[in-house]
């Protein structure tokens, strides 16, 4: 039925199969009926009952239920519902078609589903005609305002003009379609998030509250899943699969304005059914929100810019000022030779990156060296100017955050994370202060910008505009502390992410173009100009550095994640999750190492399968090309039932499938570029 002469491939799965929503509703229902389960229909929840910051119960207009745990999962209306106990859940409903035809010759039950991402269209049967799905690039939002609360089995009235150019380019993948009549053209509301990820866990702004909303049309496909984890969530405590990219608390307040729901919610269909799957794809709608004070500095250095949390960050340069298109592929471009470019500038010369979208949190007061000390598994509170690598587990010792944690004086912290766990990080911070404990906890993020100053010859360059001892005896590795640059006095600590001799300077917001000129003017024969996130994206992976939400999450432990050298096992402190990790410290038998194709030419991204011996032993992770080490580099987790230890990895047979093709590679758990640390503490 389908026409094929124009594809270049295709993939099937044999055991795909379709469930029905109604019958796995009722069904479902007769089972928690069964297991004690009480249903209530026809009533509507009005609000909730709080105690402090605790959610007590609902409202409703037959009366309140008092209840430990709420959980909110009312589809569409959640984000509306939500604001109601004061927290945001941002999803937006946009109008959602599907074509019903007449019977067609050729339709049985067992015909596969097809979905052509190209045209933005799936087809499969329903009875004896086709349905025809469109998940349309450019889609509609329905009632951004607030949706309608009696519209739950409504319709839609159907937008042809809109969507017939879509409908024909989807039907013309099986030609028959345009000759069988049309039974019903429907049109609903589904709802989509920023992200087009679910929004799943505990709600940050107050306690006792779940949210389960966001489920961008594939909820069918998800909603068993997600139930049997938000169970075992509420019960234990604790999520028990990866929920770095599904956490509400990667959610961000601005993202529930009216304005950025409804520009966003425009491409959120097509990003959906495949054009988010690339690794060079950024969001186009409800950009510019979060800027550094140098954006429009970086923008004339012809920097294009990637979104994360909101901010804009520089992913790479052009040397010719522009900034050019790039397409969504798998492949390199013509970008690709300029960030190996800034990759060599910093392992040669020295280049400086922008890193303000890290979030930053002071925190200060008589407990807070109490309270850092029972959250991270490292020594947090030693001598004042050290800065300490740590993790924040859960009590089954899985990651929860990864920071650093730097001492500035008696009673004050600064806590440095990555931008996507800023909320998670926030609440454990507040959770954590005890009955008769003070503490404050400030977010910083916007009040510094953050340029971070790498390269064999960043000590030169800052020597150059400070009048401070910054060699090794007088600014050790792994410390920090204020010195002058130009007109500043500014917290520089020296730290790294790319493996060099490298410094993070934390600027106050106003004056970061004044320290920029400076070093700029300073740098000119060192080699120094601006990198983008891009190079150190390669940088990182060709030294093993991990990047949370990525390469590691919460089911990770320090020890499966090769950062048990950042566990303080000796500490009197019973950290969170230390039990659970003095129990597994000797296990072996799945790790996180670092991997590096023998050939120059395949690119790797993630996801893909490593054997040996033609075995299957684990997968990619994260990975990229990394230009000092000339093939691909990444992160891979790897399991062993014997143990994966340095001897067994070291063994030939080691391959890495990309693409179907099967590539040699090499496996370690030291990185491949600098494992003696020798640069970085030069």
């Amino acid at each position: 039925m389908a026409r094929v002469d124009d594809l270049i491939g295709a993939s099937y799965v044999v055991d795909e199969g379709r469930a029905d929503p109604v019958g796995v509703a009722t069904s479902m229902a007769k089972g928690a009926r069964m297991g004690g389960a009480t249903i209530i229909e026809g009533i509507s929840v009005t609000g909730f009952t709080r105690t402090g910051r605790r959610i007590t119960g609902v409202t409703t207009n037959s009366g309140n239920v008092e209840a430990d745990t709420v959980v909110l999962c009312a589809g569409l209306w959640t984000r509306q519902l939500a604001r109601k106990a004061g927290i945001d859940v941002p999803l937006q409903a946009a109008e959602h078609y599907y074509l019903l035809t007449e019977p067609m010759e050729g339709v049985h039950r067992d015909l596969p589903i097809i979905e052509d991402l190209e045209c933005y269209g799936y087809f499969r049967e329903e009875g004896d005609g086709m349905l025809v799905g469109l998940f349309e690039p450019v889609a509609a939002p329905w009632h951004p305002k607030q949706a309608p609360e009696d519209f739950a089995f409504g319709t839609i009235p159907p937008d042809w003009d809109r969507m017939t150019p879509h409908l024909e380019k989807a039907m013309a993948r099986i030609p028959s379609l345009s000759e069988a009549g049309i039974r019903t053209f429907f049109c609903g509301p589904e709802s989509f998030t920023a992200d087009v990820l679910p929004l799943l866990g505990p709600a940050p702004e107050v306690d006792g509250l779940f949210v389960a909303a966001g489920l961008n049309s594939v909820g069918i496909l998800m909603g068993g899943g997600i139930g049997n984890v938000m169970a075992s969530w509420i019960v234990d405590g604790i999520c028990p699969v990866d929920i770095a990219a599904f956490s509400i608390e990667r959610a961000l307040p601005f993202e529930n304005s009216l304005r950025f729901r409804t520009e966003r919610t425009v491409e959120q269909l097509g990003v959906l059914f495949g054009d988010g799957s690339f690794p060079t794809f950024h969001q186009h709608t409800a950009r510019g929100i979060r800027r550094s004070p140098l954006h429009e500095t970086w923008e004339k250095a012809g920097a294009y810019f990637g979104v994360s949390a909101g901010w804009e960050f520089p992913e790479w340069f052009s040397p010719t000022g522009e900034n050019p298109e790039v397409p969504w592929t798998w492949d390199r471009g013509h970008w690709t030779p300029w960030i190996a470019s800034e990759h060599k500038t910093v392992r040669e010369n020295v280049g400086v990156m922008d890193m303000t979208l890290m979030s930053k949190f002071l925190v200060q007061g008589p407990s807070a060296a109490i309270i850092l000390d029972r959250l991270s598994a490292n020594e947090v509170v030693g001598a004042i100017g050290r800065v300490v690598y740590t993790q924040w587990c859960n009590d089954r010792g899985g990651i929860e955050a990864d920071l650093t944690v730097t001492r500035l004086g008696e009673e004050k912290f600064m806590v440095v994370v990555s931008d996507v766990t800023h909320r998670r990080v926030e609440r454990m911070l507040l959770d954590e202060i005890h009955e008769g404990e003070f503490a404050t906890i400030t977010d910083v993020t916007a009040g510094f910008v953050i340029l971070t100053v790498q390269g064999p010859k960043s000590r030169e360059l800052l020597e150059r505009v400070s009048p401070d001892d910054l060699s090794n005896e007088g600014f050790p590795y792994l410390t920090g502390r204020e010195i002058e640059i130009g007109y500043s006095r500014i917290l520089v600590l020296r730290v790294t992410y790319v493996g060099e001799l490298g410094y993070e300077l934390y600027i106050p917001s106003d004056q970061a173009v004044s320290v920029w000129q400076t070093l700029e003017a300073a740098g000119q024969d060192l080699g120094l100009r601006p990198v983008g996130l891009g190079a150190l994206h390669s940088l990182r992976l060709e030294k093993g550095y991990r990047d949370y939400g990525i390469d590691i999450d919460n089911t990770d432990t320090p020890i499966s994640a090769g950062l048990a050298f950042a566990v303080a096992w000796d500490k009197p402190t019973d950290f969170r999750g230390k039990a659970a990790l003095v129990a597994l410290r000797a296990d072996r038998t799945s790790r996180l190492v670092c991997v590096l194709l023998d050939s120059p030419e395949p690119l790797l991204h993630g996801s893909e399968p490593v054997l040996k011996d033609g075995k299957w032993v684990g997968y990619l992770q994260v990975g990229g090309f990394g230009p000092t080490l000339g093939a691909s580099v990444g992160l891979a987790t790897i399991d062993n039932p014997d143990g994966v230890t340095a001897d067994w990895l070291a063994e030939d047979g080691f391959e890495v499938v990309v693409a179907g093709e099967r590539y040699s590679a090499r496996l370690q758990l030291r990185p491949f570029y600098d494992p003696d640390r020798s640069r970085v503490l030069s």
